[in-house]
């Protein structure tokens, strides 16, 4: 049985924790302080944590702008 893999725009669906870091450039734990306060979704399976890229994209819109009051 073939099964197709999903695609989203080429890109992958979901990240890793360090593949979010890597990404974003932002460090560990203020990637893991926007999980815990529920900004940034995450999901897990086993001991992994996953952060889809469609909640990281909204993740990133919900961060203010700079010159913004936040």
């Amino acid at each position: 049985m073939i099964v197709a893999r999903p695609e989203v725009t080429g890109s992958k669906v979901a990240y890793s924790v360090a593949e979010v870091i890597a990404l974003t450039g932002l460090g560990r734990d203020s990637v893991y302080a926007s999980m815990r306060s529920g900004k940034l979704i995450a999901h897990k399976l086993g001991k992994r944590t996953l952060i889809t890229a469609d909640d990281l994209r909204n993740f990133l819109a919900s961060l203010p702008r700079f010159g913004e009051a936040e």
